[in-house]
């Protein structure tokens, strides 16, 4: 069975991670409640490790189980790969590899504070394809800086949008401020907003997708309540949005989160 998996292409890209090695066994727990903070979840979810050395899981959130129906934890990448809409591989194929060479570009030294993502459809317990967003964070490396351990996390947003907008987004985490949208052309052209977010905006954005009140995006990002009303009031004007719920479904489509 091993070997059948690294034969999946989407597997063989993560093998071209730079200097991976194969067969170290992770003992570690990761820390779940610190990556869950930085994630965005709205919607039922679920997570896991992925060992990168052999593409191994495990810490697998129950809902796994129930959001696709399956009876056992899996126990390697290609289980869940199965589970990814057939016409939607090659997108994932070429999300990955998108991510790697972004991450070669921003330096590797900065992998742990890197929050990669994107969407695809997987199949659910109903036996339908539904669209789940992606995303990953390594969370481990070596002595040497090579990664060893990623958390990834599925949530299902078929009830925000049915639309892939066909883009992967690099974010930071922590002390990193970055934000790389790159856009797959090949699959899709998704429009932009007719006028663009600035930083602050794209900060109370992520806030306002986990869900944070005014008062507690006031609070994480030192500002007054004053101030957050009038950048979430400009946001919506901006995204031509009526509320919030409109505001996360035109943000997904356009790849912003």
């Amino acid at each position: 069975m091993e070997n059948s998996e690294k034969k999946h292409p989407l597997i063989e890209v993560w093998n071209t991670y730079p200097a991976v090695r194969r067969g170290r066994k992770i003992q570690d727990k990761p820390p779940i409640e610190r990556i869950i903070s930085e994630m965005f979840a709205i919607g039922e979810f679920y997570y896991y490790a992925l060992n990168l050395t052999n593409s191994t899981l495990s810490h697998h959130h129950e809902n796994i189980l129930k959001l696709h129906g399956l009876n056992s934890y899996p126990e390697n990448l290609k289980e869940v790969i199965d589970l990814t809409h057939p016409d939607d591989i090659e997108f994932v194929i070429k999300a990955e590899q998108t991510l790697i060479d972004k991450m070669t570009e921003i330096g590797f030294e900065h992998q742990l504070y890197l929050k990669c993502s994107y969407c695809f459809r997987m199949k659910t317990a109903a036996g339908n394809y539904e669209l789940f967003h992606h995303q990953s964070v390594i969370t481990m490396e070596d002595e040497t800086g090579i990664p060893i351990q990623a958390i990834n996390i599925h949530t299902n947003i078929h009830h925000i949008t049915k639309e892939n907008p066909h883009t992967v987004l690099i974010s930071g985490i922590g002390p990193r401020n970055d934000f790389h949208q790159v856009k797959l052309d090949c699959f899709s052209k998704p429009e932009n907003f007719p006028e663009h977010l600035t930083k602050r905006e794209m900060e109370i954005l992520a806030y306002i997708t986990k869900g944070y009140s005014g008062p507690e995006i006031a609070q994480a990002l030192i500002l007054s309540e004053h101030t957050v009303r009038t950048h979430r009031k400009n946001i919506l004007r901006k995204t031509d949005s009526r509320n919030c719920k409109e505001l996360v479904k035109k943000a997904f489509e356009r790849g912003l989160i």
